[in-house]
């Protein structure tokens, strides 16, 4: 007989691992600004928005909303702990963005505070407290998956992929790909939505790759910030 909890477990794991990688890609820019003391151009929002999509879907994979996500809760804490570490180094270096970037991680956590209080008191039950937050998940999820679309019109108007990573697609795609089995073997219609997407998103960029990967290579001066594709909605 076989023992989908088991294996389900197993693909958490494995998911577990292709997100810490996404999660972990903003590093060497980090390091650029840390050693050139400087954010240059580079923005913080990507990082903001990463940190409130991790909030969520840690809430939404705690006990008291959606039981059985354990794998869901540790690798956006992994996410958080990291896209908290990036904003303190941006803010380190930034010193003209602090208030920009403080005040939208203000808002952030005052929105979610609300959301958690609501849910709390207001839903009484493990499926409508899921069905709650889970839209917020999937709302967010589907406004970071726009992100890459700059990236991919980029590729598509340079005819050159120079300036989309193949990594980065290939991580994205099976990121996406490994959750959205994960949801499929114990049903989650959120978790199921949000990689899907995700999944998508990944196999266009490979798609573009492939079709434009021959194309020529520019050598113009985007920074690395604006190759990179974002985080987005890692579960």
């Amino acid at each position: 007989m076989v023992n989908v909890e088991g294996i389900r477990t197993a693909v958490g794991i494995i998911g577990n691992v292709i997100s810490f990688g996404l999660f972990a890609a903003p590093i060497p820019t980090f390091l650029r600004i840390h050693r050139k003391k400087s954010v240059e151009e580079y923005s913080a929002l990507p990082y903001v928005a990463t940190v409130m999509n991790c909030l969520f879907w840690i809430f939404y994979g705690i006990p008291v909303v959606h039981p059985d996500s354990t794998l869901v809760v540790t690798i956006n804490s992994i996410g958080l702990a990291l896209e908290l570490l990036y904003l303190s180094i941006f803010l380190y270096r930034g010193e003209g963005k602090r208030r920009v970037v403080l005040w939208l991680l203000a808002a952030e956590l005052a929105f979610i505070a609300a959301v958690v209080v609501a849910t709390l008191l207001g839903f009484h039950t493990h499926p409508k407290r899921s069905l709650f937050v889970g839209i917020f998940c999937v709302i967010f999820g589907v406004l970071m998956y726009a992100s890459p679309l700059s990236v991919m019109r980029k590729v598509i108007k340079t005819k050159s992929v120079e300036f989309m990573p193949l990594w980065l697609s290939v991580a994205g795609f099976l990121n996406g790909a490994i959750w959205l089995v994960y949801a499929l073997l114990k049903f989650d219609l959120f978790i199921l939505i949000s990689n899907g997407l995700g999944a998508l998103s990944g196999a266009v960029q490979l798609i573009l790759y492939a079709y434009y990967r021959k194309g020529p290579k520019k050598g113009n001066d985007v920074k690395p910030s604006e190759v990179q594709l974002p985080n987005a909605s890692l579960v």
